[in-house]
């Protein structure tokens, strides 16, 4: 597996690393799989997902899948594709819940990655089955 990390605290790179994996795992994606994290402002969200989703709002995590889970294995070195996570929205969500900010970027990356493998939460059941793939890849985490 080969991770980018853009404007991630070096703090955060083991934790991200280890949880990337577990997802890797989980979504039975190529070990060899490429992933983009990067980490941006409430602004930069905002105009992000006003641009791809037409949303005119800060959001917590954008995902943008590069190809559908069933063409990973056809690629030799499967770019799955690019998780944007607001620090300000992880910080502040941290904060309301009550945990730790590694809990937040955790629980974000892993439901970034979760989208890029084809989960959603549009409706009960899928929402089910994402919330217990999150559970599962973040164990003691949660």
């Amino acid at each position: 597996m080969t991770l980018y990390f853009d404007n991630l605290p070096d703090k955060y790179e083991a934790l991200l690393t280890d949880l990337m994996e577990k997802s890797i795992a989980y979504a039975a994606a190529p070990k060899n799989s490429e992933i983009s994290i990067s980490m941006v402002s409430l602004a930069e969200i905002r105009e992000l997902n006003l641009e791809y989703r037409g949303i005119d709002k800060a959001t917590d995590v954008l995902s943008f899948p590069l190809s559908a889970p069933n063409e990973w294995l056809s690629s030799s070195k499967p770019m799955l594709g690019d998780i944007i996570i607001s620090m300000d929205k992880a910080r502040e969500s941290a904060e309301a819940l009550g945990h730790s900010i590694e809990r937040e970027l955790g629980f974000l990356a892993v439901h970034g990655f979760l989208h890029l493998a084809g989960y959603d939460h549009t409706d009960a059941e899928e929402e089910v089955r994402m919330l217990a793939a999150q559970r599962e890849i973040l164990g003691d985490l949660v």
